[in-house]
């Protein structure tokens, strides 16, 4: 039995289902999940000591790669200060103003610890701001475990095909529309038929949970404008696309202004964290300038807040970064198109920037409808047979692949010919 296994078998003992977030199970893809012990710039090491070419970066955050020296060195160093005070510091008000000088339409920024708190944390503000009930947010976009956001959503719950999710209410169901992803008159729909009582409209401006899916050519402008003439506040979800498209995220990108922007890991450089920030007129809404409620013994805390601002402050520092690592994704891009192609496979690619996906389906992929019917018992043979060429793509076909940094064109390369070589086997 390999030593995955017998750690499986034994995680099942104490931890349910063996794992700790859903989609490690392995229960779309099948097999055993893989047990990590250790990572270093484009690759991951299993406890069997196999090497991995990295395609997930912990869901989208080691932009540079795992173990930056840099990020290793101020964690190190700042723990000897101690792990958490629970009273102020001035490293978060270090961190906010740097995220205030990269991100466009951000004045303030609210400090949380995870991208479910940010997200559930801006709904609840965008409701106390527009004292409305209702919000829209978009089938397969996933913004975190909140109750509110497991309606129709991506990401596992997809994964698991989980639509209706016990312990959820019924109100909250009243109170959460979805529309499909890039039907903007669906959306129209729905706030004619709900007038006044839409708070909030959230959105993945570039869909990374139900693979990779970009925004149709005037979605998220129309977005924004049906938001000026209703009064809704916009909310992007920029926990995948946040420093990761550009500095300043999908709204530099699309050039589309949020009034509301949501962050998770990636601005802790992995670091369990989250923040929501956005335009001070609603942000003095939080208490305790206002009377919307949100609090967290460990928001701002110095280790990943250290870990964070290294990170940012090398992005924002070195934008070619960025032109490496959108450069090697195109390259990535050409030689799985190159591949797929000659083997006649029906396949959809899907990129913007440094997030991409493959969707083995004959039709556009532009909406959850258009992922979940692609050839998915197909991707799970392809994921299974990458992982044999030592390549770690997520385990499941509604979930984007993230490039890093520290990915080589020779990463690159052997990634594309173990798909030449999955393809041959069909």
């Amino acid at each position: 039995m390999s030593q995955n296994q017998q750690l499986f078998d034994r995680a099942q003992k104490t931890i349910p289902g063996g794992v700790n977030s859903p989609v490690r199970a392995f229960k779309s893809v099948g097999g055993t999940p893989i047990f990590m012990k250790s990572a270093k710039g484009a690759y991951m090491y299993d406890a069997e000591g196999r090497q991995y070419i990295d395609y997930i970066n912990s869901w989208g955050p080691m932009i540079l790669g795992h173990a930056y020296e840099p990020v290793v060195r101020a964690i190190q160093e700042k723990a000897l200060d101690s792990t958490s005070f629970g009273a102020p510091t001035e490293l978060e008000i270090e961190m906010a103003e740097l995220i205030v000088s990269m991100v466009p339409n951000v004045d303030m920024v609210r400090m949380v610890s995870s991208g479910t708190e940010a997200c559930m944390s801006a709904i609840r503000l965008a409701r106390g701001y527009t004292g409305r009930n209702k919000i829209i947010k978009f089938e397969g976009c996933y913004h975190g475990h909140a109750d509110s956001f497991l309606v129709k959503a991506g990401s596992g719950v997809a994964t698991f095909n989980i639509q209706t999710v016990p312990g959820v209410p019924a109100g909250v169901y009243t109170d959460t529309l979805n529309a499909p992803y890039n039907d903007l008159e669906a959306v129209r729909r729905l706030v004619e038929e709900n007038k006044g009582e839409i708070a909030a409209i959230i959105i993945e401006p570039v869909a990374g949970n139900m693979g990779c899916i970009l925004p149709a050519e005037g979605f998220m402008p129309g977005l924004r404008e049906l938001c000026n003439q209703e009064g809704i506040v916009f909310i992007m979800d920029e926990v995948m696309t946040g420093f990761r498209l550009a500095a300043g995220g999908a709204q530099e990108k699309l050039g589309v202004a949020a009034d509301l922007v949501t962050y998770g890991k990636v601005i802790g450089g992995g670091m369990p964290v989250g923040a929501f920030g956005g335009k001070r007129e609603i942000m003095q809404h939080i208490a305790p300038l206002g009377n919307v409620y949100q609090a967290g013994t460990l928001s701002g805390n110095p280790i990943a807040m250290i870990a964070g601002y290294t990170m940012l402050k090398t992005l924002k520092d070195n934008p070619a970064i960025y032109t490496d690592i959108d450069g090697k994704t195109e390259y990535l891009h050409q030689g799985l198109d190159r591949v797929l192609a000659k083997s006649g496979v029906p396949y959809v690619i899907n990129r913007m920037g440094s997030m991409i996906s493959v969707h083995f389906s004959s039709h556009p992929v532009v909406d959850f409808t258009a992922a979940a019917a692609a050839d998915n018992a197909r991707f799970n043979l392809y994921f299974h047979y990458m992982l044999q060429w030592g390549v770690y793509l997520p385990p499941s076909a509604f979930e984007t692949w993230f490039i890093s940094h520290a990915l080589s064109t020779e990463d690159i390369d052997r990634t594309v010919a173990a798909t030449a070589s999955f393809l041959d086997t069909l």
